[in-house]
């Protein structure tokens, strides 16, 4: 486990509330920006697409491909994918 690695419950839950607080204002910005159903329908799919890459990138690889490999991030997730292995 490296050492950053947070452990407090509470600390974790905050972290996912100011990710959650984060992509709500973006999001809201970005249609005030520049409204219609259009951007809004483009918006929340990608949002979906990217939620959905994120956990095939974490659970499905490491649940139903290699069940010995757990990743720690993005970078780890293209390493495997390169077939490089971690350090």
């Amino acid at each position: 486990m490296a050492r950053g690695d947070l452990k407090n419950p509470r600390l974790i839950y905050l972290k996912g509330a100011v990710f959650l607080l984060i992509a709500i204002v973006s999001a809201a910005l970005l249609l005030l920006e520049n409204f219609s159903i259009r951007f809004a329908m483009l918006l929340g799919i990608s949002v979906w697409a990217f939620c959905r890459s994120y956990y095939f990138a974490f659970y499905v690889i490491e649940h139903y491909v290699d069940p010995s490999f757990r990743f720690a991030g993005l970078l780890d997730f293209a390493r495997f994918l390169l077939g490089r292995p971690r350090r």
